[in-house]
């Protein structure tokens, strides 16, 4: 055995005993260990530590925006971290990063969005978000207005408020405990909305959210007057609406943040993922104008919510740098025109293969519906994106299934760097991949002679 090859070994078995992965199969682990152990990364390729090389067609997690191995956030954080590597925001002790990012967020965001509240991540920013809403109704003398209202198919994190916001049923059942006063409405439908309010009362009502693209739900993008129908309901009965940008904000879906697609302002966005392209854990609320004075003029004593981390001034600089390079290398334009071409490369896929029901998808976050007739829409007993993504794999591509709800979809969402000729590659080798599936799938349905 090569020291290459015991290398591997030695890190899968240390993998094995010692790391508790997030949202993996843990039987799949103990049993294969990790599919990839990887090392390196640059532009929208990943290697691995066998020397494979992938297209990382999901940004990792919907957030390596300006796709892997720039330099210049790696020199931002260790140009921060040398003059300043942390300290608290409490007690409105600050730090220029953080100042600067959020007047900046301020500069760039939907609406009259004009102050920032720092997190770690999305989780800790949609949590962050139920609890200043139903704080602004103590402070506005309306402390039964607590209920949040999400959809279904929606994924807002996995803290305890964020699962209990989750519309997406599995999540929330793998707890015993949620988090009381969450309810959830169909995903595309106004007047499901309209009726829970009327039904629940909209004096119990603290606030609404939902993302512009439903993403870990399976890219589920709304109908076109859906979201200008959101905002005059929560006009109507005086309901916070609150966006969840976490993935598709900072260019994904072709424009800054998706809600611009809708011309809809929100009263609150959660943000994270893009804001620093994943090089450093960062995440926030923004509120509007209205909200942020609204507080001022009726706040006595703490505000007692905050992270450690709140406002790291290291991450704030990390973020600073990857907001200039998304606007210098006119990323946002990039992802229209590149998530265009994907779009038709996957409707040729559709024309291509016999699998394939609706293409759908929002800027450079898109997906695919698995279906064993297109006629019906009728899909397979058992769901096959998973094993389209294995083969994917194996050809050199990484893609995402969703199979929860029901559902049989495959997901791409990548780095807003990709090329015309990078994209070409992605297409080639996703058909493949389906071919190989589509293949092995109808022969399993042949009768037996």
């Amino acid at each position: 055995m090569t020291q290459s090859e015991k290398l591997v070994e030695e890190l899968r078995d240390l993998d094995k005993k010692h790391f508790f992965h997030p949202t993996s199969p843990i039987q799949q682990q103990q049993d294969q260990g990790p599919a990839f152990v990887f090392t390196e990364g640059k532009g929208i390729y990943l290697h691995d530590i066998t020397g494979k090389k992938v297209i990382d067609g999901m940004s990792s997690l919907w957030n390596v925006n300006i796709g892997h191995g720039r330099e210049e956030l790696g020199k931002a954080a260790m140009e921060q971290m040398n003059k300043l590597a942390f300290s608290s925001s409490f007690a409105t002790f600050s730090n220029e990063p953080a100042i600067r990012l959020a007047a900046k967020l301020a500069q760039i965001s939907p609406g009259d969005l004009s102050a920032t509240f720092f997190t770690s991540g999305g989780s800790e920013a949609n949590d962050t978000a139920y609890k200043l809403a139903r704080h602004y109704w103590l402070l506005k003398g309306q402390p039964e207005r607590k209920k949040i209202i999400s959809r279904t198919k929606s994924y807002h994190g996995v803290s305890m408020g964020a699962t209990s916001a989750t519309g997406l049923k599995a999540f929330r059942d793998f707890t015993t405990s949620l988090a009381p006063d969450f309810l959830y409405v169909d995903h595309f439908s106004t007047e499901s909305l309209r009726s829970l309010i009327e039904a629940e009362g909209p004096e119990t009502i603290a606030a609404f959210i939902a993302e512009p693209v439903q993403g870990a739900g399976g890219v589920h993008v709304a109908p076109e007057h859906y979201f200008s129908e959101v905002r005059q309901i929560c006009d109507d009965y005086g309901i916070l609406f609150i966006t969840d940008e976490v993935i598709t904000g900072f260019g994904r879906t072709g424009k800054y943040f998706g809600m611009e697609h809708y011309g809809v302002a929100p009263d609150m966005m959660c943000f994270a993922k893009g804001v620093t392209s994943g090089y450093a854990q960062l995440g926030g609320v923004m509120i509007s104008n209205k909200l942020h004075q609204e507080f001022i003029d009726l706040s006595v004593g703490t505000l007692l919510h905050g992270y450690t981390y709140s406002g790291h001034p290291m991450a704030c600089a990390v973020a600073l740098k990857n907001l200039e390079i998304i606007e210098q290398e006119n990323f946002i334009e990039n992802a229209e025109q590149r998530g265009q071409e994907l779009k038709e490369g996957l409707e040729w896929i559709q024309n291509e293969r016999n699998i394939i029901g609706k293409v759908k998808g929002l800027g450079l976050m898109c997906g695919i519906e698995i279906v064993k007739d297109t006629q019906t829409n009728e899909g397979f007993e058992a769901p096959l994106s998973p094993s389209i993504v294995a083969e994917a794999a194996k050809q050199g591509l990484i893609c995402r299934s969703v199979v929860l709800d029901g559902q049989d979809i495959v997901v791409f969402s990548p780095p807003l760097s990709i090329t015309k000729e990078e994209i070409t590659d992605l297409i080639r080798m996703l058909n493949e991949a389906i071919r190989i599936v589509e293949t092995a799938a109808f022969q399993k349905l042949l009768p037996n002679t």
